[in-house]
C-alpha cells in the first residue's frame, strides 16, 4: 500500500531522506549548556547547504508506554536523497556544530529513513 506511486505523489514529498537525531545532554538542567546547544544547533540548520526542512524539539508531553521521552533534544532534517545527506555529514556547518556541541552531550542516537 505505501509503496504505491500514487500514494507518494499524494504526499508531495520531495525530500526522500529523513535524518532523526536524538541528543541526551550531560547536564540537561543547566541553562547555560542548553543555550550553548540551542545556539549551535540553530546555527547548523540555518547555514547547512543541504538540509531542507528541519524541526528542533524537546520531548512532547505524551505519556504512553511506547513513547521514549528520555532525550533532551531531537533534530529532524530532510534531504532530497542520500547523496545530499552524505554531503551534509562532511560540510563545514555540520562539522562546526559537532565541534561546538559534542562536549555538551553524553549520548546521540540516529534514525535514518528513505523512501
Amino acid at each position: 500500500m505505501y509503496d504505491d506511486i500514487s500514494y507518494r505523489k499524494e504526499l508531495n514529498m520531495e525530500e526522500k531522506f529523513i535524518h532523526l537525531v536524538f541528543f541526551w545532554l550531560k547536564n540537561p538542567e543547566n541553562k547555560t549548556d542548553r543555550t550553548k546547544f540551542e545556539d549551535a544547533i540553530n546555527k547548523l540548520v540555518e547555514t547547512s547547504k543541504y538540509a531542507k526542512n528541519n524541526h528542533i524539539g524537546t520531548p512532547a508531553a505524551t505519556n504512553r508506554p511506547v513513547v521514549d521521552s528520555s532525550y533532551t533534544y531531537c533534530l529532524k532534517v530532510t534531504f532530497n536523497n542520500i547523496e545530499e545527506h552524505d554531503k551534509y555529514q562532511i560540510e563545514p556547518a555540520h562539522k562546526l556544530f559537532i565541534a561546538e556541541a559534542s562536549k555538551l552531550w553524553e549520548r546521540v542516537l540516529i534514525y535514518d529513513s528513505e523512501m
